[in-house]
């Protein structure tokens, strides 16, 4: 449990309004600051969505360069992840932001039911995306809502698609896809040991109530931890959670209950093969 815990912070997604929690930062600068204080509080992801004024998801590149140049400026080191989900666009405009070299960025691998609808990432979209991420050296994030992405993240690795060691993110607890399950979770833990070597890096995300489940199932497991008002707006079942900050200080809270140190900026580079900050 030596190894420092990268804790990744997905700031404001595609769904969560300010009428779900007044918490959720949707403007640029309402994203630079709450990323920073999360920063300041111990994550060293950010994990990006950008809105358009009516608060409705955008793909708008634009929009993009302006909150990562927002978060190098006001978080020196943060590693700037930002998302390829298709609930912001469709089809290539959803990798309209790729050209501006972000450190890392989301890849759904495969398709999967989400709460009302099918999450649809055709072969040839993920084949483009990969494409597209290697062309301007943007490592993904491996978005795992079901076992068959891990596979299929691997078969993608081993065929040159995905260049670096992939970094396979376990999403439970959407409805309609995978339930947080905790021996689902170990087989996926085990997956990912066999196809890609013991001790390769993954990351866990639970949505809602499960959002503090699979932060302390990920922490006490030697993995990596994703938080934030994306995934959960609740501090508790009867709380609205207040900030970003305050869902990173749980995981905070979890590492020193575990004894694992957690992983500074240039830590979690060294550990996901990043290259240095700029």
């Amino acid at each position: 449990m030596t190894t420092p815990c990268i804790i990744c912070v997905a700031i404001t997604g595609s769904l969560p309004r300010k009428a779900d929690n007044p918490a959720v930062p949707v403007t640029i600068t309402e994203q630079v600051e709450s990323t920073h204080a999360a920063f300041e509080a111990g994550a060293t992801i950010a994990h990006c969505h950008v809105r358009n004024e009516d608060e409705t998801p955008s793909s708008d590149p634009d929009k993009f360069a302006a909150l990562k140049e927002g978060l190098e400026k006001h978080c020196p080191g943060i590693i700037v992840q930002l998302s390829t989900g298709g609930r912001s666009g469709a089809g290539q405009a959803r990798g309209g932001m790729l050209p501006l070299r972000p450190d890392m960025a989301s890849l759904s691998v495969g398709s999967n039911n989400f709460p009302t609808r099918v999450y649809e990432n055709p072969p040839d979209l993920v084949d483009w995306l990969a494409a597209e991420m290697v062309t301007h050296g943007v490592k993904p994030e491996i978005e795992a809502f079901d076992l068959s992405h891990i596979l299929k993240a691997h078969e993608m690795w081993k065929k040159g698609q995905i260049t670096d060691l992939p970094y396979v993110q376990f999403v439970m607890g959407v409805k309609n896809a995978m339930p947080a399950d905790r021996e689902v979770f170990e087989y996926y833990i085990k997956t990912v040991n066999r196809l890609f070597g013991e001790g390769a890096p993954w990351c866990a995300a639970g949505i809602g109530p499960n959002q503090i489940v699979l932060n302390d199932w990920a922490v006490s497991s030697g993995g990596h931890a994703r938080t934030g008002l994306e995934d959960n707006v609740r501090q508790d079942k009867s709380t609205l959670a207040p900030s970003n900050a305050a869902l990173v200080r749980r995981v905070v809270d979890l590492c020193a209950k575990y004894e694992r140190p957690v992983a500074t900026a240039a830590q979690a580079r060294q550990i996901l093969g990043l290259r240095a900050a700029a």
